[in-house]
């Protein structure tokens, strides 16, 4: 009988464990991550399949990529890092960039391995090859994010 009050303590711990962890700046900045990602990974999916067939898995990855890495450095600057304003906008998207060449290369190369070991894969197993290196890719950009580009804002 005295495990009921020891469970709830042990459960409030914990939950207050939690409650601190999400007010810690890189919680929360986490979290922020996460949904412009989801965001951006929907509309990188949509631009690869709209672009696919018109101009080819690798090209139509490139320009997928390019459009939604803009989009990810700016929706990442105001809202991921809370940078307002447009001092040092460009140079932001600029180093960006660098996040860009290493996402670019993870998943042309993982879509170039899939295409030379499986020729007839198709869009479905395209997908998931550059979908599975962009999950990569992504661990690299908030690095990059975090530490190098807004590096001005890492506690804000």
């Amino acid at each position: 009988m005295t495990e009921g009050p020891r469970s709830d303590l042990t459960v409030s711990a914990r939950w207050g464990r939690i409650r601190g962890a999400v007010r810690r700046p890189v919680a929360r900045q986490l979290a922020r991550f996460t949904g412009v990602g989801v965001v951006c990974t929907a509309a990188s999916m949509g631009l690869y399949a709209a672009l696919r067939i018109p101009v080819g898995p690798t090209a139509a990855n490139a320009v997928a990529l390019i459009v939604t890495s803009l989009l990810n450095t700016e929706l990442n600057r105001r809202f991921t890092f809370r940078i307002r304003g447009s001092r040092r906008r460009l140079h932001d998207h600029l180093h960006g960039l660098v996040a860009l060449v290493i996402a670019l290369a993870l998943t042309s190369g993982s879509l170039w391995t899939l295409l030379w070991a499986e020729p007839n894969a198709g869009i479905a197993e395209e997908l998931w090859t550059t979908t599975v290196a962009g999950w990569v890719a992504t661990a690299a950009r908030f690095v990059l994010l975090r530490y190098w580009v807004f590096r001005r804002a890492r506690n804000a």
